[in-house]
């Protein structure tokens, strides 16, 4: 059980929604992920679009919460004009929240997401900010009343993996709200990897929905997050440089 907030998910993985080949793709996926929680980009969807034709008539909010996302958006207050436009249409005080800094790398811009997240926060929203694995950050977002805190593993859509596994441990053992690693997922081992660290959950797409077969990575990736987890949890024998016997050297052999 994974507790974001107000809201617990019976999941640890947290889907997107885009990329996918079709809609039906995607259902398909979220279903054999496991996931009862996905996220919505609000800039690029018609959220009062209620017609059958609506991609949001796709996703069975009684299966799924909807977390709506700022993506596309490169100042705190336009990232705050789209979580209004977000609670509105979809009722829910849910936010991933993005401020970008830099197109190339869509890498956050940390002063604004920061400011953002302050705002939301005071303003009622549940505020889950994508960010830097910068661990002065994500500790200044707790502070500032964040549900959790998303580090990005690599850039996103990279499909890259962890490219700073120390940082990202770090935010873990410092932060007191859940960890998620968002963001540079490639396949599933990344995702095991996030969970080994005892990263509380991960946020992935790109891996997934531009995989040859999304549907099977989708299995892939939560049978990941579960192995994952409990790897974690059993706790890996210390690393040692050289070799250990793994049977006894003592005593009679029977």
């Amino acid at each position: 059980m994974l507790k974001i907030g107000p809201i617990d998910l019976k999941s640890r993985l947290i889907l997107g929604t885009g990329k996918y080949p079709s809609p039906e793709v995607m259902v398909k996926c979220h279903e054999a992920s496991g996931t009862d929680c996905v996220t919505v980009a609000v800039r690029r969807v018609d959220l009062n679009d209620k017609t059958k034709a609506s991609f949001l008539t796709w996703i069975d909010r009684a299966k799924y919460t909807i977390l709506p996302n700022t993506a596309a958006c490169y100042s705190a207050q336009d990232a705050i004009r789209t979580a209004m436009l977000a609670r509105e249409a979809l009722a829910t005080p849910l936010l991933k929240l993005e401020v970008i800094g830099d197109e190339k790398t869509l890498y956050p811009d940390l002063p604004e997401l920061l400011a953002a997240t302050k705002a939301l926060v005071k303003d009622g929203f549940v505020v889950l900010p994508y960010t830097s694995d910068d661990v002065v950050t994500a500790l200044r977002l707790a502070d500032a009343g964040a549900a959790c805190v998303m580090p990005l593993g690599a850039p996103i859509g990279s499909g890259l993996g962890i490219l700073n596994p120390t940082n990202i441990r770090i935010i873990i053992d410092r932060v007191k709200v859940p960890v998620i690693v968002d963001a540079g997922v490639g396949t599933a081992s990344d995702v095991a990897l996030a969970m080994e660290l005892g990263a509380d959950g991960v946020l992935l797409n790109t891996a997934v929905a531009s995989a040859k077969d999304p549907v099977k990575m989708a299995r892939a990736v939560r049978a990941a997050c579960e192995a994952g987890r409990l790897a974690f949890e059993a706790g890996r024998i210390p690393k040692k440089e050289y070799a250990t016997p793994s049977s006894p050297t003592e005593g009679k052999i029977q």
